[in-house]
């Protein structure tokens, strides 16, 4: 590895240990710290969803055209620094929930920055992405290592004292540490070109919408919206879930997910090649109804392979629904508009469709709330039941072509 991608990879490692750091446990603290509702927590975690939807703004006006990206990254960082140490500081949800809708809207533009710092130095961009993106993946696993093994915030000893608050210092001591670290990082200018009035809606994906006139991309593209929903299920009560079921370590134990990703992100391009897009396409999608059968039906005791199996789908469920379907978009878009395309579906499901998902999901467990904790057989069934849905309609009316669809190089 070279100096400069050994540099990119610490980025990498940093940007996402800030985000494990604090987002995987971020539904168990609220509920057992805070108190906060299902509804409350939703709405916690879709900030996500705004920051998707804010964040091309910021790459589209501010940052692509006046300031180097390394420079706004590190200013990011350090603000959010600041951000989240109010987070660690906030005693109620009323005052917990500006600060992280203010963190996750500088914090989600940072993603498209540390993919453009780490583009623009590199030689052969698909040769040697991959292999600083992983750190990120490992700065994710390794943040949820420190939190359960480390100091074990999320015991049910540490959690019923508060122990979770903690999560938001450390990420606040590492974004600090990434803020001032970027300010060392290679210079990347504004391109000359991305100054140009059509960046913002390029940025947004809009010049991508003739895309949605071919059928079976739009079939794809209302799937991508209504997979989301059952996603944020998963994001939003997994980590509660495991900890109310008495899981020693289950933000350790919940990296397992991360591990099959990078697994599976190998074998994705394989699989592709033999069986095609719909296929992969229709993997995803029935994995993530029987993820989350495995939970309903699930527990800690002489069934927790079955909770074990459902955290290492999340490979499969994420790689081959999300991932294909970039793959997919890449090859259904002209050259001149696969950037817009890859905005267009970022936008839908980060932003829309996990901005409703996150809504029905807090709907959803606030109605299964029973004495003592949630009935979640009842909570994780109607994800189960929404996915197949989705994957049954997916199979009907989808007509693309079956033949392999190879990753863009382009």
């Amino acid at each position: 590895m070279t100096t400069i991608n050994a540099r990119l990879s610490v980025m990498m490692f940093l940007q996402f240990f800030i985000w494990g750091g604090w987002f995987v446990t971020l539904g168990t603290f609220l509920s057992s710290t805070l108190q906060a509702s299902g509804g409350q927590v939703g709405m916690a975690f879709a900030t996500q969803s705004w920051g998707a939807i804010i964040a091309p703004f910021v790459i589209g006006l501010i940052a692509d055209r006046y300031f180097n990206a390394e420079r706004i990254l590190a200013v990011l960082h350090l603000v959010g620094a600041v951000l989240l140490y109010q987070l660690y500081s906030a005693v109620d949800f009323g005052a917990f929930y500006p600060f992280v809708l203010a963190y996750m809207v500088i914090y989600m533009p940072t993603l498209a920055l540390v993919n453009s710092v780490a583009f623009r130095q590199m030689r052969d961009p698909a040769l040697e992405f991959s292999r600083i993106r992983v750190w990120g993946t490992l700065g994710w696993i390794a943040a949820g290592v420190v939190i359960s093994f480390v100091f074990a915030w999320d015991s049910r000893e540490a959690i019923t004292s508060g122990g979770l608050r903690n999560t938001f210092l450390m990420a606040a001591i590492a974004s600090l540490v990434l803020g001032l670290y970027s300010f060392t990082l290679p210079a990347t200018a504004p391109l000359k070109e991305q100054a140009s009035a059509s960046g913002i809606k390029q940025s947004l994906g809009l010049d991508a919408l003739g895309l949605l006139k071919d059928r079976s991309y739009l079939v794809f593209f209302i799937a991508s919206i209504l997979i989301c929903i059952p996603l944020a299920f998963y994001y939003q009560n997994a980590n509660p879930f495991l900890a109310e079921t008495g899981m020693t370590n289950p933000t350790a134990k919940m990296a397992i997910g991360q591990v099959s990703e990078v697994l599976f992100m190998l074998l994705l391009p394989l699989f592709i090649q033999r069986f095609g897009i719909k296929l992969a396409l229709l993997v995803g999608m029935l994995a993530w109804a029987l993820r989350y059968v495995l939970f309903a039906y699930g527990d800690n005791g002489e069934l927790a392979f079955m909770l074990f199996i459902g955290i290492a789908l999340h490979g499969i469920c994420y790689d081959f629904f999300f991932v294909s379907g970039q793959v997919y978009t890449d090859a259904k878009a002209p050259k001149h508009l696969r950037s817009s395309a890859q905005g267009l579906i970022t936008l839908a499901t980060y932003g829309v469709g996990m901005l409703i998902g996150f809504w029905v999901a807090g709907q959803v467990t606030d109605h299964f709330v029973v004495e003592g904790g949630h009935d979640w057989k009842s909570i994780w069934l109607f994800p189960a039941g929404f996915a197949l849905v989705v994957f049954v309609g997916f199979l009907l009316t989808f007509s693309g072509r079956q033949a392999a669809v190879a990753p863009s190089k382009a």
